[in-house]
């Protein structure tokens, strides 16, 4: 287990790892799904279908310590889910809350999606009220709000330059 003070320290302690799907191991897997699924099923009382068949086609973020997942996200290529490349799935531990995981784990999402496809812009469905968090990293609203499986989303879009 992660002590609180390793959670409080992302930089020092969780280790940042890059993964396609057929080289996810069978634990970094599970891990994965349960953490999407105790977050965005359970937490957010939001019954939709995670498994949506994109999973194959996307790279995998895992930032672990202690051995324990404490963040996941997805990069999803461009023409896969979206014209644009995408990030999805963003999700970060209840226990890690608070300690700039999110804000890690999207730098190394955009750092990846920069890297993998230079000059493209990067799109995400932000849940509302995460608007601000989003625009921080460089994300611009585009559109009007949506309901997507019960809660209020917005598209953005991060323009390079």
């Amino acid at each position: 287990m992660t002590s609180s003070a390793e959670a409080r320290r992302p930089d020092a302690a969780v280790r940042w790892g890059w993964k396609a799907f057929d080289a996810l191991a069978p634990a970094e897997l599970y891990a994965a799904l349960r953490l999407r699924s105790e977050i965005f099923v359970v937490e957010q009382d939001c019954v939709f279908l995670d498994l949506d068949g994109r999973d194959p086609q996307c790279e995998h973020l895992l930032g672990q310590a202690g051995g324990e997942l404490l963040a996941y996200l997805r990069l999803v290529p461009p023409g896969v889910r979206l014209a644009e490349v995408s990030i999805g799935r963003v999700v970060v531990a209840k226990s890690a809350r608070g300690t700039g995981l999110g804000r890690a784990a999207m730098q190394e999402g955009i750092r990846r999606c920069e890297a993998r496809y230079p000059g493209a812009p990067i799109k995400v469905s932000a849940q509302q009220h995460l608007e601000r968090f989003y625009a921080s990293l460089g994300f611009a609203r585009i559109g009007e709000p949506y309901i997507e499986d019960g809660i209020a989303h917005l598209d953005m879009l991060r323009v390079p330059g």
